[in-house]
């Protein structure tokens, strides 16, 4: 999952951005309410959390230009201010939810939890795209130039890992956690086997390379050169 944090308090945003990443989620963290705007708009997240009080503009603000673009976006809001007036302006603005500072971690997961249960019953079609390649998470299919690509449960969760990290090189033991479990044994290659199963399936015979090797870091999925298909 990929989060958005915007909290310019530097030991909430580090206490945050570490306790998320340990649960395995990436995290791009901004101290700015403009930047932050800005990177919601222009990236893809899964989930944004936001301050109220921010430089530059307030978060509720940055909540209300994100709505006007991207409505669906689960936007939760951090504050130290919980009276219900100041809850009832957030909700107003378009918040999903929210917590009062100070908090502890394991609530923060369980709502962070809460809202993309919440996503994935409200949204149930989800269809992730990068050049001509669609994968839709609903329906559990694979296309690329039109033409369906059939692949196994694990092809279909490893390319979905992927395609919905586009663009960041994956770790192996980031991917192992992730599609084979924590009690995956790193000792195999069973990652660079599926990769290979992969490439055969999505790559192999079309015009472009997707799925590119990081020697020494992982896997990331591109477009090395972008196409217009519009």
């Amino acid at each position: 999952m990929n989060i958005l944090l915007v909290e310019d308090e530097p030991k909430v945003a580090d206490f945050i951005k570490k306790g998320l990443q340990e649960q395995h989620y990436n995290v791009e963290l901004t101290y700015d309410g403009l930047f932050g705007e800005k990177l919601a708009l222009e990236k893809e997240f899964d989930l944004v959390i936001l301050d109220v009080i921010l430089p530059h503009i307030s978060g509720l603000e940055v909540c209300r230009r994100i709505r006007s673009f991207k409505p669906d976006l689960p936007i939760l809001m951090l504050t130290a201010l919980g009276t219900t007036k100041d809850k009832v302006l957030g909700f107003d603005a378009g918040v999903d939810d929210y917590l009062v500072k100070p908090f502890h971690f394991d609530e923060l997961q369980a709502r962070i939890k809460a809202l993309t249960r919440r996503k994935l019953l409200t949204t149930p079609a989800i269809v992730y795209k990068i050049a001509d390649l669609e994968v839709d998470s609903y329906r559990k299919t694979v296309h690329r130039a039109g033409k369906e690509i059939l692949l196994t449960a694990k092809e279909f969760a490893l390319l979905e890992l992927l395609i919905t990290n586009k663009n960041r090189v994956l770790s192996r033991s980031f991917i192992a956690e992730a599609v084979w479990g924590i009690d995956f044994n790193r000792g195999t290659n069973v990652i660079d086997v599926y990769i290979n199963y992969l490439r055969t399936k999505v790559d192999k015979g079309f015009s472009s390379q997707l799925i590119h090797t990081v020697i020494g870091m992982g896997y990331t999925l591109k477009e090395t050169n972008p196409v217009n298909y519009n």
